[in-house]
């Protein structure tokens, strides 16, 4: 993000307003936990268990890192993006646009390897090959199509992480962790709560080189309109298909209203009649679907020719001069190839993200899950 953005300070807005008390009343009891994994490896109250987060131990700190850090505590989000985007970036429907682009990974075998276009997996390993970054904290798959967050510092392993995990994945916690180490440039790949997460993070009132915030160095965030739960999900799943079987899942544009499960030999679909109730409930008042407080962010494309041409391609939001920048980068280096963005496509995303922010306003009950979920890599 910014490298001359305003430092945070000591005023009252930037005050922590609670603790562990509070993120359990407010967060972790009513369901609203994106399971990002902010408040976890800060200190040893607070551990991810498969895809929640619980409490081992009573913290009664009554300010407390766990609860500022929170994507779903209160906080003054204009305010924020005022501190990070430049103003003239700035939309009401999607955050910071400094560039809007149709791209995906020039070798094919990167993009097979991962979801839609691989424009994710093709910038982070540029990244670390390039030494704009020395470690990547991506997420891999894990036991029961369990995501696991995982640090890589090589280009290679960077490569064979691609694709959408539908479940989230405690990445924030595996960041807070990678800060423990010797990495000194960091990226991360973020879902929309988990780049709001670090952008909280970043404005704690220490100081950058104190907190270590300063290794921080980019956040691809991924579209996502919702996130799937993961018992709930495989128990669904678990009833047509063998999960150690599956090697890969999508879910088409809304009209065709499924999730496909991809098997080696077949593809199994769902109607998302049946996964609505899987949708975790902290995504049902989420309003952001393009992951505003980051670098870049990528997500399946929209063209005219239809989905089967769309699927091998990304929409790409650059917001920073550091994310656009990484984009030219991946031109000249042959990385990524671009084509013409069709005409009113932002027009449509703006849409979209717009219907996201007013679902998310509405009482429960009243169609607050988006149409689809967009996470792509």
């Amino acid at each position: 993000m910014r490298e001359t953005e305003r430092k945070a300070d000591s005023s009252e807005e930037e005050k922590v307003q609670g603790g562990q008390k509070e993120l359990e009343e407010m967060v972790l009891r009513t369901g609203f936990c994106a399971g990002c994994g902010a408040c976890v490896n800060l200190c040893p109250y607070q551990a991810s268990y498969r895809d929640r987060t619980v409490i081992l131990h009573r913290c009664d700190l009554a300010q407390g890192r766990c609860f500022a850090f929170c994507p779903r505590t209160p906080a003054d989000l204009t305010d924020m993006k005022s501190r990070f985007y430049d103003e003239a970036d700035l939309t009401h429907e999607l955050g910071a646009v400094k560039g809007f682009f149709i791209a995906r990974a020039a070798q094919e075998g990167n993009r097979r390897r991962s979801q839609h276009g691989g424009v994710v997996t093709a910038l982070m390993t540029l990244a670390l090959r390039e030494g704009l970054i020395d470690a990547a904290v991506l997420t891999e798959r894990g036991e029961e199509l369990l995501p696991r967050a995982v640090t890589v510092s090589e280009p290679e392993a960077a490569a064979q992480l691609g694709g959408s995990r539908f479940v989230v994945s405690p990445t924030v916690a595996e960041f807070n962790r990678a800060l423990r180490t010797d990495c000194r440039r960091i990226g991360v790949v973020a879902t929309p709560c988990q780049a709001l997460a670090l952008a909280k993070m970043r404005l704690q009132p220490l100081a950058a080189a104190e907190s270590g915030m300063d290794r921080l160095k980019l956040v691809v965030g991924l579209f996502c309109g919702w996130a799937l739960s993961w018992r709930p999900l495989t128990d669904i799943l678990k009833k047509k298909t063998d999960l150690a079987a599956v090697i890969g899942m999508d879910i088409p544009p809304s009209r065709y209203h499924t999730l496909e499960v991809y098997m080696p030999e077949e593809t199994v679909r769902f109607s998302l009649d049946e996964l609505t109730p899987c949708v975790r409930e902290s995504c049902r008042s989420c309003a952001d679907m393009t992951a505003e407080f980051s670098d870049l962010s990528v997500g399946s494309a929209r063209l005219p020719e239809g989905w089967k041409a769309a699927r091998l391609w990304n929409q790409v939001i650059a917001r920073t001069k550091r994310g656009r920048d990484l984009l030219e980068l991946a031109r000249r280096r042959g990385v990524l190839e671009f084509r013409e963005v069709p005409a009113g496509n932002l027009e449509k995303l703006k849409a979209a993200s717009l219907n996201k922010k007013k679902a998310a306003s509405r009482p429960p009950g009243q169609g607050n899950t988006g149409d689809r979920m967009g996470q792509a890599g």
